[in-house]
């Protein structure tokens, strides 16, 4: 298993490469096999003296994915609408798309991969093409009112907010639904 959140706060989190290294790197470290061809990657790039390109680093992602005997292999992406959408052709947010589109249409059995996101507008039209099952929390009954139930228990558990006047709890639960929209 293999978990990435996308976090525009951290260089190593908001990008395709740092993706690609997280991903091998939790892979390997499961499997002394993906190890070997991860390790025989790393002596070809001069011992991490010779930065791998992104499309190398799929294409060894793409060697461990496929190795005979490939136990399933689980890739969590979490939070893809955090990766900057920024100006910039592809954006690092297209490159992560791409490269996800790719390793899906690779067609392993072996592989599962979940991405969550808010809905964003590009992100939602490469995956709706995508060939699996999408599941959209935020049309999902009992969403809105997990998000309600957690919020009312922050709200009335804190002790600093224990303080405060019932009315004045109850408009901050209604302002944060309202604001959550699903997440």
């Amino acid at each position: 298993m293999a978990f990435f959140y996308c976090d525009f706060q951290d260089v190593k989190k908001k990008n395709l490469h740092g993706m690609l290294l997280s991903i091998l790197l939790q892979l390997c470290n499961h499997s002394a096999s993906y190890s070997t061809i991860l390790s025989e990657f790393y002596s070809a790039h001069g011992d991490g003296s010779q930065e791998p390109s992104d499309d190398e680093l799929i294409e060894c992602l793409k060697d461990i994915l496929r190795h005979p005997g490939q136990a399933p292999a689980y890739v969590i992406i979490d939070g893809l609408d955090k990766c900057p959408d920024t100006f910039g052709m592809p954006s690092p947010c297209e490159k992560v798309l791409i490269f996800l589109k790719r390793l899906i249409n690779l067609h392993l059995q072996t592989l599962h991969v979940c991405i969550t996101s808010q809905p964003e507008v590009d992100i939602q039209a490469t995956i709706n093409l995508l060939p699996f099952r999408t599941v959209s929390l935020h049309k999902e009954r009992g969403q809105r009112q997990d998000i309600v139930n957690y919020i009312r228990s922050i709200v009335y558990t804190d002790g600093n907010m224990k303080k405060w006047r019932p009315g004045d709890k109850e408009l901050v639960i209604d302002v944060l639904m309202n604001k959550a929209n699903g997440m």
